[in-house]
Parts: C-alpha cells; sequence; structure tokens
C-alpha cells in the first residue's frame, strides 16, 4: 500500500522572468497595459510550475520554452504552437510540456514562499501525472476557448490540478500577484467535466490574496 508520506503534489509561484531580464521586461509592459485597460492597479505577475511525487520519486512538471531537441533527457511529452499554429515548424514558436522524473525546476529558487503544499493523496498526485499527455496544447498567448484569458504556463497547471482532482477554489498567488491564464485552463478542465466553472485567482486584482493550500 502506498502511504502518503511518498506521494504529494506541490505548487511554486515563481515571479514571471525570474532570472530572464527579457521576459520580465515584457511582462511589466504588459501587465501596465493590462492594469491601464482594466482601470485597476498593477500586479506582480506570476508563472506555477508544479513538483509531484509518487512512490519516492519526484517529478517536475512545467510549459517552457523549447531549449533545444532533446526533450527525452527533459521528460517532455508535449509540444504546442506559440502565438501562431502557422510558425510552429520553427522550434522558436513552440512551447513544451515536461513530466520530467527527477528533474528540475530551473527557477524555483525564485519562488515566494517556496512550493504550497497542496495534497498528499495517491491517488490524485498519480491521476495528475497520467493526465499530463493529455494536457490540451492550444496556442500560447492565444484565447482560443473564448474564456476572457490567454493560454500559457499558468493554464496547463491549472487544468491539472483542476482535473486530477484538487480542489483549486482555495489557490491563490502570492499577494498582490496576479496568474494571467490560470482562469483558462479551469475553463477548459470544466469543459472536459462537463461541470460549471470555479472561481478563478484573476477575479479581483484588487482583493488580498493569502496563500492557502488544500489539504
Amino acid at each position: 500500500m502506498v502511504t502518503s508520506s511518498s506521494c504529494a503534489v506541490d505548487l511554486y509561484w515563481i515571479p514571471l522572468g525570474a532570472g530572464a531580464r527579457f521576459v520580465r521586461f515584457n511582462g511589466r509592459v504588459y501587465e501596465a497595459l493590462s492594469a491601464t485597460v482594466g482601470h485597476r492597479p498593477r500586479c506582480d505577475l506570476y508563472h506555477s510550475a508544479l513538483e509531484v511525487t509518487v512512490d519516492g520519486v519526484r517529478f517536475a512538471i512545467e510549459m517552457t520554452p523549447i531549449p533545444d531537441r532533446d526533450g527525452a533527457r527533459r521528460g517532455v511529452v508535449r509540444e504546442g504552437p506559440v502565438g501562431s499554429h502557422l510558425a510552429r515548424g520553427l522550434r522558436l514558436f513552440r512551447y513544451e510540456i515536461r513530466r520530467w522524473p527527477g528533474g528540475v525546476i530551473p527557477d524555483a529558487t525564485y519562488a515566494v514562499g517556496g512550493p504550497v503544499h497542496l495534497t498528499t493523496d495517491p491517488d490524485c498526485a498519480r491521476r495528475l501525472l497520467e493526465l499530463v499527455p493529455s494536457v490540451p496544447t492550444l496556442v500560447w498567448g492565444r484565447d482560443e476557448l473564448r474564456a476572457g484569458d490567454m493560454w500559457n504556463s499558468n493554464s496547463v497547471i491549472s487544468w491539472l490540478l483542476a482535473r486530477s482532482g484538487v480542489d483549486t477554489t482555495s489557490i491563490q498567488p502570492p499577494e498582490g500577484g496576479r496568474a494571467p491564464g490560470w482562469h483558462a485552463g479551469l475553463v477548459a478542465a470544466d469543459r472536459s467535466s462537463g461541470s460549471e466553472p470555479r472561481r478563478t485567482v484573476e477575479a479581483d486584482p484588487n482583493a488580498t490574496r493569502p496563500r492557502t493550500s488544500a489539504a
């Protein structure tokens, strides 16, 4: 029998562009424009990633740009287009989704507050791992779902959590932060299951955002 101590799902909130000035600068420009259009204060933007442990083996799960052609070394199970389907033949315009056994989340050291422990339920952790190759590979940066939110790395994480049975209603980015794309993942998960849309972490950018975790 697998014990809960050997299984876990941990969430990391990493400041967008941590360790990469160009991405950080573009994120600030995007958020400044988004805040102006939405008539709200600017927020810190976050990228999310997961560490899932099953039977004592830790897996890093994350959407990232494709650095080279050796995806098997990083546990890549899916690729998708960036910006448009038309350019996906070029590696620069594709992203990869990793389920990397024994792997690392490169910017995990920048995560605010460290990992958020979501669950130690073995069935949930196993289900999440099994779902990674089934993540929708929608166009990064586009709102193909008409969800009012673009598809990106946060969408992948929220989709996996929702589909695996983790209660996402209590998950929030750090106070004063925003996770674009999170709602799109929940919408995709709800449409797959036929349930009602869940509350999104972007519902109220002005609200205080406590970092809570689901048991």
